[in-house]
């Protein structure tokens, strides 16, 4: 059970934010990533860091956790923004948007490891705090799924990738598709290795 919040709960912290991002190691797609408030007595033991959990588990708690939550947000940074402002900043970005959707007043931002300035709320990060804060939990399987089923999106448009298997990460399967086709102009983050150098070795062929 998940239950770090409890130690943050007092008189003046009555509803706390758990945030957190899947996609920061793929080499294609966006990251994304999440924000939710539960009511502080919600618990369920369904609800766990999403990389603890099975793709159909995921699924079916996507939507308990939008039902239980009293607010939540979602946000994505593209592959191309990830390239400009690179995968650490596109992260902190994606978060502070996913927190900005949230239409309810809360009292603490709890996030899985990354620290966030420049907000009015004060902000905790916890090491692993996907596996010990519920909140940030729920987070965790709210991006997970929304990032999944854009890359299964990114599946059907491009079809000679197999996006819908290894979700952009740098898997064989991944890596003998980029060298057959080359990396996808805004699909793929030209700046990881890899995609770099395939990119730097084209040019070397003209």
């Amino acid at each position: 059970m998940l239950t770090k919040e409890r130690e943050f709960y007092s008189g003046s912290v009555k509803l706390i934010v758990g945030v957190d991002e899947a996609g920061r190691g793929p080499l294609a797609g966006p990251v994304c990533a999440a924000a939710v408030i539960f009511p502080p007595d919600f618990q369920d033991e369904r609800i766990n860091d999403s990389k603890q959990i099975s793709e159909k588990k995921r699924e079916a708690l996507y939507d308990i956790v939008k039902e239980n939550a009293l607010a939540y947000g979602i946000a994505m940074v593209s592959a191309d923004d990830i390239d400009k402002y690179n995968i650490y900043e596109a992260t902190k970005i994606a978060m502070k948007a996913a927190i900005s959707q949230l239409n309810v007043d809360y009292d603490l931002i709890l996030t899985d490891a990354m620290p966030l300035k420049d907000l009015k709320t004060p902000v905790v990060p916890i090491i692993k705090g996907d596996a010990q804060c519920l909140n940030i939990a729920g987070a965790s399987i709210l991006a997970k799924v929304t990032r999944d089923r854009y890359m299964r999106e990114l599946a059907e448009k491009y079809p000679h990738f197999s996006f819908a298997v290894h979700k952009g990460y740098g898997t064989k399967l991944h890596m003998e598709e980029l060298e057959k086709y080359g990396p996808i102009d805004g699909i793929h983050r030209k700046t990881f290795g890899p995609v770099r150098r395939l990119l730097e070795k084209q040019l070397t062929l003209f």
